[in-house]
């Protein structure tokens, strides 16, 4: 488990982002930069009022050296081809991608003061696994996978760039999928493990991403689907 690092968690109030603020709040200095911080009051953490589609980035507030980033805003927009307007790329593409890289270019330098920092970015299974309703929400996490891998190259070996690619997980993000008896177990049924994801786990696997336990691994996409990218069953 990490220890006494400053972590930049960018969307970090609800979902993925809130449980991985609550697992590693405990043992470090976690900033949250979010549009709200009415989930967060009961964490030690501080917080910065940040929209990463539309504003600056106010690094003042921020610690010289960050050890770790990561990049949780996303989109889950499941819609046939046809029926998606090219506005739909457009807002997926806005706040999976270009948020994240006007987050990170507003903090680069602070990230290269650590020498050996970490950023962690999500994906989704539907990049490497053809699903579909998944074209607008795949091109852009898709995108995210080609960033990850590009700045792994180009940052080596002071900052270390990794992603997670996770399935269905149990987050307000994607509520309207599981938010019944019937849908949830439609969809614990498509996953070989016979469930759909938690935020937690994923939030540990991000931890193993920030940590030194990963410190040899830069430019990857860590599969955590429950199964439903590789198996058949």
């Amino acid at each position: 488990m990490i220890e006494n690092k400053n972590i930049l968690i960018i969307g970090g109030s609800s979902g993925i982002g809130l449980a991985l603020a609550e697992y590693l709040a405990p043992q470090n200095n976690v900033i949250i930069a979010s549009r709200t911080n009415d989930s967060i009051k009961h964490l030690n953490v501080q917080h910065v009022c940040y929209d990463a589609t539309q504003d600056e980035f106010d690094t003042s507030k921020l610690p010289e050296v960050l050890h770790g980033f990561v990049y949780c805003p996303g989109s889950i927009n499941l819609r046939p081809f046809k029926g998606l307007k090219l506005e739909a790329f457009s807002s997926d593409f806005e706040i999976n991608v270009l948020g994240a890289v006007r987050s990170l270019k507003s903090v680069l330098g602070h990230l290269a003061a650590s020498g050996n920092a970490s950023i962690v970015f999500y994906s989704t299974v539907a990049v490497q696994t053809g699903m579909p309703f998944h074209s607008s929400v795949a091109a852009s996490k898709g995108a995210i996978e080609g960033l990850t891998r590009s700045l792994a190259a180009e940052f080596a070996p002071k900052i270390r760039v990794n992603a997670i690619a996770p399935s269905l997980v149990n987050t307000p993000l994607a509520s309207k999928f599981l938010n019944n008896e019937a849908k949830m177990e439609k969809a614990s049924e498509r996953h070989p493990l016979g469930r759909v994801g938690n935020a937690k786990e994923i939030a540990q696997a991000t931890e193993f991403l920030l940590g030194e336990e990963s410190s040899w691994m830069t430019g990857s996409v860590l599969q955590l689907d429950g199964g439903i990218g590789n198996l058949k069953t």
